[in-house]
Parts: structure tokens; C-alpha cells; sequence
């Protein structure tokens, strides 16, 4: 029920009862949306923090298992009939291959960074914008000259 329906029936509110109602209302509208987006976002914070951990361990687990992977793929190369240290070479000229191969992707994707155009223009507009407005003329009293003239 309204503050109307409350009153004695043929009340009606003021115009500045109106406005400080719509402007109380507004008010919790906002708080309510800027708790929501809390909540939001310290959920996507925490989901975040568990991903990027769990990301760390897969990363360091697979670390951890290049050597003994490097070592089975010479030691399956010398199974083959070929010298240990040629088993080895091969080994890591293909670790330098994978390796070149992923720095030419890098400096690819590198190469497509580009400025935030339009950003940069968005701002430009904006001061364009700003620049062209000018204060409303303020009277100017005998004491703001007094001082004005005191101060130069």
C-alpha cells in the first residue's frame, strides 16, 4: 500500500513529498544495485582465485613432467637403434622447434595489439565537447575587484 492509500481517504501528497519519496527510493534502488553487484563480483572473484590455482598446479605438474618425458622419448629414440646422444639431440632440437614455433605465434599476436582507437577518439570528442562550454557569468561585487586588484 501507498502513503496515500494510508491517509484519510481524499489525501494526497505534496510535490516535495513526492520528490523526497522518488529521491529515497532512487537512493535504495542504487544501494540495492551496487550490493547485488558485490556479491556478483566477489563470487566471480573467489571462482577466479580457485581457477587460476588450479591452472598454477596443472602448469607446474606439467613442468614437472617434461624432463621424465624427455628422457622416455631419447630413450625410446635409442630403442629404435639409434646412438643415445643422437636420441638426445633429436630430443632437443625438437623442444627448440616447439619453442620457435610458439614465438612466432607470439610475435604474430604481438604484432596485432593495437592502440584503443576508440577510446582515444571517444576522449578526444569529449574534450572537444568540454572545451567549447563556458561558465555562466558571474556578477562581480566591488569586494571580489577589491581583491582581484589586492592580489596582482
Amino acid at each position: 500500500m501507498s502513503a496515500v492509500d494510508q491517509g484519510a481517504p481524499g489525501a494526497e501528497r505534496t510535490l516535495g513529498q513526492l520528490v523526497a519519496a522518488a529521491t529515497a527510493e532512487m537512493s535504495a534502488l542504487v544501494h540495492d544495485e551496487i550490493a547485488l553487484a558485490k556479491v556478483e563480483i566477489k563470487q566471480d572473484v573467489k571462482r577466479a582465485g580457485i581457477g587460476s590455482g588450479a591452472a598454477i598446479a596443472a602448469g607446474v605438474l606439467l613442468l614437472f613432467s617434461l624432463p621424465v618425458l624427455s628422457f622416455a622419448a631419447a630413450y625410446g629414440i635409442h630403442n629404435l637403434g639409434l646412438g643415445l646422444a643422437w636420441s638426445f639431440l633429436i630430443v632437443g632440437v625438437a623442444f627448440w622447434l616447439i619453442a620457435g614455433l610458439v614465438g612466432l605465434l607470439a610475435v604474430a599476436k604481438f604484432k596485432k595489439i593495437k592502440p584503443p582507437v576508440k577510446t582515444m577518439d571517444s576522449v578526444k570528442q569529449t574534450a572537444a565537447l568540454v572545451g567549447t562550454v563556458k561558465p555562466h557569468p558571474r556578477p562581480v561585487s566591488d569586494q571580489a575587484v577589491g581583491v582581484a586588484r589586492s592580489s596582482s
